[in-house]
């Protein structure tokens, strides 16, 4: 016996049209935004006369947006992430986001879906997110197992996918294996605006939870906090980072922007707070250096960048250790940071 329910269109045609309006307009406000950001870069254009900021190069203004987008987000997460000994993630996360780029490639092949390659690798990036935490919390594994067989089954997976080679899908993968500053299109700006929007959105509202659970996740747990919601929420944080991140670092590299600025702020600053904006100053001076130099010198972008955040993590680190010199104190260590005013962790006193 089978049982029929019918479904009355008009009843869904309203629906659908009001969900394309909705969309469409929140598409439109974010290039509005975009023509707003080619105006002002125009500007700076005709002052400073840069070759990388003409008029003519829109794609450049769009990598550089991006960039300094990737270098709010990415220490911004990042910080949590090292204080919380989960720096790996980014690296488990990027290769489920390479095997979301391949479903959305292999969809739009096979079926002539028409979505952005970056919206399927943000689902799946997120699935995979919450993956991680569903393997530790079930199995009782180390997060470091449940990251290690995520990372591998993504990757597997965008591999198996590419190789088939449906309809040409492996032309074009370098660019999100290697990231290209040519390739970030305006829709894939706007994605990465959204993504911007939720994740500084989520941690300003969320930021004293995820500070607790981070440096005392036992204390939060008996405070009340709901301890495994907020893990959920952090690592579906990184994989949006990730993602956003994936348009001009690539899958390779793009784990190094969550690590690196804020393991090089940590040896100059004395507070949680203080770590965070000094890692963006980092990130985003890393970013840009990188950006111009890959333009000017003709060389990926995301290998750039790295190599200039490790340079600038060099000097934090030769920073730190003349400040501990002088001041007679040692530069805390990544376990024990003083959380703005109070000193939790595993050195703390």
């Amino acid at each position: 016996m089978s049982l029929a329910v019918a479904v009355d269109p008009a009843l869904v045609l309203p629906f659908q049209s009001g969900v394309g309006v909705v969309s469409n307009l929140v598409f439109g406000v974010l290039l509005w935004l975009l023509e707003q950001w080619y105006w002002l870069l125009d500007w700076v254009y005709y002052v400073t006369g840069l070759e990388l900021l003409n008029p003519d190069y829109r794609f450049m203004h769009r990598a550089i947006l991006v960039g300094l987008c990737v270098g709010v987000m990415a220490p911004l997460i990042g910080t949590f992430l090292v204080h919380r000994q989960l720096a790996l993630i980014g690296d488990a996360l990027a290769h489920t986001a390479f095997a979301g780029v391949a479903v959305g490639l292999f969809l739009n092949a096979v079926i002539d879906l028409g979505v952005s390659p970056y919206l399927t690798a943000v689902v799946v990036a997120m699935i995979a997110a919450l993956f991680i935490e569903l393997i530790s919390e079930v199995t009782d594994a180390y997060n470091d197992v449940s990251m290690a067989i995520v990372l591998s089954t993504g990757f597997a997976l965008g591999t198996t996918l590419i190789s088939l080679n449906a309809g040409g899908l492996a032309v074009g993968v370098n660019q999100f294996l290697f990231g290209n500053l040519s390739t970030v299109s305006p829709q894939s700006a706007a994605i990465l605006l959204v993504l911007f929007a939720l994740i500084v959105g989520t941690v300003a509202v969320t930021r004293n939870q995820l500070l607790y659970v981070t440096f005392d996740e036992t204390a939060a747990r008996v405070s009340g906090i709901p301890v495994r919601w907020y893990n959920r929420v952090m690592v579906m944080l990184t994989a949006m980072v990730v993602v956003g991140a994936m348009q001009i670092m690539g899958v390779i590299l793009v784990a190094a922007m969550l690590v690196v600025p804020v393991a090089g702020a940590t040896q100059v600053s004395r507070s949680f707070s203080e770590s965070l904006v000094v890692s963006v100053v980092l990130a985003e001076l890393a970013v840009l250096l990188g950006i111009a130099v890959s333009f000017y010198g003709g060389v990926t972008a995301g290998g750039v960048i790295v190599l200039f955040a490790v340079g600038i993590y060099v000097c934090a680190v030769a920073i730190g250790k003349v400040q501990s010199a002088r001041g007679g104190h040692e530069t805390p260590d990544m376990g024990s940071i003083d959380a703005d005013g109070e000193t939790v962790g595993t050195g703390g006193d």
